[in-house]
């Protein structure tokens, strides 16, 4: 009776491990993710839940990742006496616990992705990177500040010429949307990813970004609802809340999830840190309507329409915010915004008035041409700016005579390529004209210890771009 019961234990536990049931797979976290390379850009299509997502740039994009990181690491140093520790330590005590469930999952992806090519970032690595220029442009300044009052000034980027326009000021009555992105050569000319994202829950995004960024970070979005996105930041903005939500946190959310005009500004003026301070441009192609956003910490101010022209270089209007919140002199006609705000404002606002479209767009986040000196130029004071070659440098932003800083890329749109959901993008200067490292150091030894990272930034064409 013993051996027949063995027999019959032996039989069933062969039938449970050699019976036919349902192969199961193991989880294939890339799924529908792809990446190629065109014109100096990396496009990027991410698909999935958040922790995929996540995952999926971090695999497909860990040798851009991996740079920028180091980039990072070397470069924030020199450029705000603080080291990557302490980055990663702000990140750890006021960041993380303000950031989104589903954008730490996404986070927590990219560092595991990362992780599968054997490199050893983590989650606060990654953070740290999304949220370098508010930590290291506001956060950092107001330290400074407490310390010894001013010294935090002129340390907010100047960073991007914008505008976005409908009604009668476009060809075609509908919305027109352009966007130059300026900052140091040795991040920008890596600032190179189009990222397609198709999140379980939200919007379908087209947008630029950073490598490693889930947010844009210069800001131009497109979405399937239909919303636009750009902005301009606030030259001498003075502010910040390590209490409230980061600022990188609030634009994906606004990007994924908002459906109109006064979601975008409820999203971005909810628990707003003050981070990365803006101008921004938003229009609906739903409503034909475009809006301007002037977000400082404790001031507000929209202005709306479906009939005008908006600009952005960096220069904020509201005088309530302009008096209480930045060290912003409107009346220097020489600094780099208030120039370019001339320029801009014949441009878009007068010029091109009735006319504007995408090839007019690219034509004005090119241009080169100085207001002030009623020629054309490479300088601090032009579209397409060159402060690299401007022997005042950019005071206004505490950069020397010739910094390696200027405009690194631009992109366009329309609403009729955005129900599409494509955009023009062109890497390097909009202009066409190429940075050549060599001889920049040659005649500038002053800036050789950003030799070890500052390559060549050559002028692609522009370049359309679409979703999958």
């Amino acid at each position: 009776m013993k051996a027949f019961t063995t027999i019959i234990a032996i039989a069933l536990v062969s039938s449970l491990l050699f019976s036919c049931k349902p192969e199961t797979k193991p989880h294939d976290r890339i799924g529908k993710a792809s990446r190629a390379d065109k014109n100096g850009w990396v496009y990027l299509h991410l698909e999935g839940s958040p922790a995929d997502m996540g995952y999926q740039h971090g695999y497909l994009l860990y040798k851009e990742i991996d740079t920028m990181l180091k980039v990072m690491a070397y470069y924030l140093p020199y450029s705000s006496k603080k080291d990557w520790a302490f980055y990663r330590s702000a990140s750890a005590r006021f960041l993380w616990k303000k950031i989104d469930k589903e954008y730490q999952d996404e986070i927590r992806g990219i560092a595991e992705g990362l992780q599968a090519h054997g490199l050893k970032y983590d989650t606060l690595d990654i953070t740290a990177l999304n949220a370098n220029i508010e930590l290291a442009q506001y956060y950092v300044p107001g330290l400074m500040d407490k310390i010894k009052p001013g010294s935090g000034d002129n340390k907010a980027p100047g960073n991007c010429s914008a505008f976005i326009a409908t009604g009668r000021y476009t060809k075609d009555g509908t919305i027109v949307i352009g966007h130059n992105n300026w900052t140091d050569y040795i991040i920008g000319e890596r600032w190179n990813v189009i990222a397609d994202l198709v999140p379980e829950k939200g919007n379908h995004i087209l947008m630029d970004c950073a490598p490693g960024f889930i947010h844009s970070g210069d800001d131009f979005v497109i979405t399937s609802n239909g919303i636009l996105i750009t902005e301009t930041t606030i030259t001498g903005f003075k502010g910040f809340d390590t209490t409230r939500t980061p600022e990188f946190v609030r634009a994906r959310k606004a990007a994924q999830y908002s459906k109109s005009i006064d979601d975008v500004i409820r999203i971005m003026s909810t628990d707003n840190n003050g981070g990365y301070a803006n101008d921004w441009l938003v229009g609906d192609t739903k409503t034909n309507e475009v809006a301007k956003l002037e977000l400082g910490l404790k001031t507000v101010k929209v202005w709306r329409s479906k009939d005008t022209a908006m600009i952005g270089s960096n220069f904020p209007s509201d005088p309530a915010l302009i008096k209480t919140e930045t060290t912003f002199d409107v009346n220097d006609k020489t600094t780099s915004p208030n120039a370019r705000k001339l320029r801009m404002e014949k441009l878009v606002c007068l010029d091109y008035k009735g006319k504007l479209d995408a090839e007019n767009g690219k034509t004005i986040e090119g241009d080169t041409f100085d207001a002030l000196q009623g020629k054309n130029a490479y300088n601090r004071c032009i579209i397409d700016g060159h402060i690299d070659q401007d022997p005042k440098g950019c005071p206004e932003w505490s950069e020397g005579p010739y910094f390696p800083m200027g405009a690194v890329q631009g992109k366009v749109t329309t609403a009729a390529l955005a129900g599409k959901m494509q955009l023009w993008a062109h890497m390097g200067h909009p202009g066409g004209t190429d940075f050549l490292a060599a001889p920049f150091f040659k005649q500038h030894p002053e800036y050789n210890y950003q030799a070890k990272y500052l390559r060549d930034m050559k002028a692609y064409p522009w370049t359309l771009f679409a979703t999958k």
